[in-house]
């Protein structure tokens, strides 16, 4: 190997570069077909971090090893390898080059959604499954930065055919993003942009939300710390507490008392909180099919409880006496209990205690009949809900469940 480094040494960034590529394709090939247990050794990391990561290198040799690197992942057919190269390469190590890990990874995953480099977002779909969420909201970040806000509406038809084309990729995303915009404030509200491509994807591929759970095999774990295996709980927090925070963060007042901002994505909210709930019912199934019925929580008591006490803020942070308000906060507690009660039925919330723990949570909150009704009832079975799976006809799912209620 320290020939190889000599070598290495003598030739430009970019050379460099692209010779360690190749290097890893050919030796992590042979640990592949020789090794049952294929793994990178420390020697080759070390040049990994050297002549890719710490090189410095100019914009256009840097734009060219983007390239190269696409080529490697599109040309290279078997998956394994893929993976293993792909590891190699942007696995954190807790030390210096992470920073640069994380920089070059942004700007190629990047580049590989516009260029629709599958082999590479499959890749980054593993990769976010298996990093501290800290990290996967720093990708996610930059790619909405990319994607939302320089470029906003210029791929959008590149951006949708993503649900299609790598769903475990748009799976993992949402996953992140509705980790990273958690609605705490005005910053941390999701772009109309990404809002938009969010229920596009998921109206079009129901089951794009479940596909990591699909695709984990039932004995396996989730590693300590990572996202979680759907973004279900990401998508139920953004319903519920959307209302409030647009109240909260709306700057100017329309005569009706609604954001400018409210109006275009309240009716975008509508339609995602019916899309959860549709995708909540196909849940059943899908945990019978794993054995995983009753023994598998996909929302977390935690997690509710932690969504509970952010309203609570956010109701400190309104007027509650405005009338306006009142209508927002019957429609935020409207779809808690919607998303409760059928959580409860699909299996995907599990009390241990009965209503029992529910009821103690959701005393801190305003009374809603229908949310008092869900605490007071049995839990109905998911085929209870055949008006949710299929909307009434004549009516479109953004009626079903409208952002502002029609007096």
């Amino acid at each position: 190997m320290s020939d190889m480094r000599q070598s290495l040494l003598r030739r430009d960034a970019l050379s460099a570069a692209k010779e360690v590529l190749y290097h890893l394709d050919i030796y992590l090939s042979g640990q592949v077909q020789n090794n049952p247990s294929p793994s990178v050794d420390t020697p080759t990391l070390e040049l990994v971090e050297e002549f890719i990561l710490h090189r410095r290198m100019s914009a256009l040799q840097e734009l060219q090893l983007l390239e190269i690197m696409c080529s490697c992942f599109q040309e290279q057919s078997r998956d394994a390898v893929r993976q293993l190269i792909f590891s190699a390469l942007f696995t954190l190590q807790g030390n210096q080059a992470d920073e640069s890990r994380m920089a070059l990874l942004g700007k190629l995953v990047s580049m590989a959604i516009a260029v629709g480099r599958v082999p590479i977002l499959e890749c980054a779909a593993t990769w976010l499954q298996r990093s501290h969420p800290v990290y996967c909201r720093r990708l996610a970040r930059v790619l909405v930065d990319d994607y939302c806000s320089l470029l906003p509406g210029s791929m959008v038809p590149t951006l949708n055919n993503l649900s299609c084309s790598c769903p475990p990729f748009c799976c993992q995303f949402i996953t992140a993003v509705t980790t990273l915009y958690d609605l705490s404030t005005e910053e941390l509200t999701p772009p109309v942009q990404l809002l938009q491509m969010v229920v596009s994807w998921i109206q079009d591929q129901p089951r794009l939300v479940l596909i990591t759970l699909l695709n984990t095999p039932p004995s396996s774990s989730q590693p300590i710390g990572s996202l979680d295996l759907t973004p279900l709980a990401g998508l139920v927090r953004w319903c519920v507490k959307a209302p409030l925070a647009y109240r909260r963060d709306g700057k100017q007042d329309l005569a009706n008392g609604t954001t400018e901002t409210e109006l275009e994505a309240g009716p975008l909210f509508s339609e995602l909180h019916l899309s959860v709930l549709q995708v909540l019912l196909l849940l059943p199934g899908v945990l019978r099919e794993k054995g995983l019925l009753g023994r598998l929580a996909l929302l977390q008591p935690d997690q509710l409880t932690s969504l509970i006490s952010d309203l609570s803020d956010l109701l400190e942070e309104l007027n509650p006496l405005h009338s306006d308000t009142q209508t927002h906060i019957q429609l935020t507690l409207d779809r808690l209990a919607q998303a409760l009660q059928v959580s409860m039925a699909a299996g995907a919330l599990l009390c241990s205690r009965g209503r029992d723990d529910l009821r103690a949570l959701c005393s801190r909150l305003p009374h809603n009949n229908l949310l008092q009704l869900v605490m007071s009832g049995p839990v109905q079975q998911s085929g209870f809900y055949p008006h949710i799976h299929t909307p009434p006809l004549g009516y479109s799912p953004r009626m079903a469940f409208p952002f502002r209620p029609s007096h």
